[in-house]
């Protein structure tokens, strides 16, 4: 009778740790998304004018800067990046997501921000560059 208990504890024991190995594919982190996708590379030209923008994005994760929170980074094409974070902080995403691709639902929202320091307000110097960068801030994530 110990034999069978023992036999089962083990089987649940090695059940348990084979489980923890899944692969990433379908995998869902949030909200699924669900609207017309936009490949990553495309973004800016789709953004157009607009600063913001609710959307759906399919990319390549090339970094995860921090599990808890689920920041990550998006290769954009052309050595762009786009910065993501999710909306909601309870959400952890896993390291091994790097170079993964997924599809991403949420804001789009270009930064711009001026190389160099102005020295009083309203006031612009001819060196003065502007530079545009993408975030977004996700509500879901589904690996592909």
């Amino acid at each position: 009778m110990k034999t069978i208990y023992l036999l089962l504890l083990l089987f649940l024991f090695s059940f348990s740790l084979s489980a923890q190995d899944k692969p990433l594919h379908g995998k869902v982190y949030g909200n699924k998304p669900g609207a017309a996708i936009v490949d990553a590379d495309k973004l800016e030209s789709y953004l157009g004018e607009r600063s913001r923008k609710e959307t759906t994005i399919k990319g390549k994760v090339l970094n995860v800067v921090k599990e808890k929170g689920g920041w990550f980074t998006i290769d954009a094409g052309n050595g762009k990046t786009i910065a993501a974070h999710f909306a909601k902080y309870d959400v952890e995403i896993p390291a091994g997501l790097k170079g993964c691709t997924v599809v991403v639902e949420g804001i789009v929202q270009r930064q711009s921000a001026l190389t160099s320091q102005q020295p009083l307000a309203g006031e612009k110097q001819a060196s003065d560059k502007t530079t545009n960068k993408l975030s977004i801030e996700v509500t879901g994530l589904m690996v592909e």
